[in-house]
């Protein structure tokens, strides 16, 4: 059973939407409505994650776990929430992709899904590419998806074990706040697991939450969907 901290997770949305001006939890507040609405009335709800090995659902060895990992896991945490909607979870993650590439097919895989909501999910790929690359190839998608009425959530990266990510000079943190700022930037949503990550790296436990060097397992996973339900509660 997922634990949501949704109180912890409120107040943190709260505190970036005052000081950067990222999306708060009102930015949902159309699509609630509809999650909520009752048959016939209802239409279906489409979900889109997009991004790299993890929300494709890759654990260890190449094993995809598709439904123990954190779309699936959302999918079923929403629907606690939503008993009378339709939704539908599409992933257009492809293990091993950086945001460059995702760009680059966003318009002909991703928006013909006609989401509601697209979740994108690249930073931890992104660190082998410039900064200015992945900041043009994420402006890019969001400026897609914005100019359709779409709705973005923005998430920053789960770990990888071979990098010491409560140093603030690890490899992965600039391209996490570069999420951040990308998210004030455009005012669109924020889903911020890597400081969650980050308290577990100084608590010690980070084996316990991945599957492989640089998957998480589902309790990691869990980590991230906790990070994501604020905006739909």
């Amino acid at each position: 059973m997922l634990k949501i901290l949704s109180a912890a997770s409120l107040a943190l949305l709260a505190t970036y939407s005052a000081f950067a001006q990222v999306a708060d939890t009102t930015y949902l507040s159309g699509l609630k409505k509809e999650l909520r609405t009752e048959w016939p009335k209802s239409r279906r709800i489409n979900i889109v994650f997009h991004g790299h090995s993890v929300p494709a659902g890759y654990w260890d060895n190449h094993e995809v776990h598709t439904l123990e990992s954190y779309p699936n896991l959302f999918l079923k945490t929403l629907k606690g929430h939503y008993p009378y909607a339709v939704v539908n979870v599409i992933v257009t993650a492809i293990g091993g992709e950086n945001s460059v590439s995702g760009a680059k097919r966003f318009e002909a895989e991703v928006l013909p899904h006609q989401p509601d909501v697209i979740f994108i999910d690249y930073a931890l790929n992104d660190r082998f590419q410039p900064l200015d690359k992945t900041r043009e190839a994420l402006e890019k998608m969001i400026r897609a998806a914005q100019a359709r009425n779409i709705k973005v959530i923005l998430v920053t990266p789960s770990p990888d074990q071979r990098i010491d990510i409560a140093d603030p000079s690890n490899p992965l943190d600039p391209y996490a706040a570069q999420i951040r700022e990308l998210a004030a930037q455009y005012h669109t949503g924020l889903a911020d697991p890597y400081i969650d990550f980050q308290k577990v790296v100084k608590e010690g436990k980070l084996k316990e939450v991945m599957s492989s060097i640089n998957h998480p397992n589902e309790k990691g996973h869990t980590m991230i969907v906790e990070r994501l339900m604020p905006y739909f509660l």
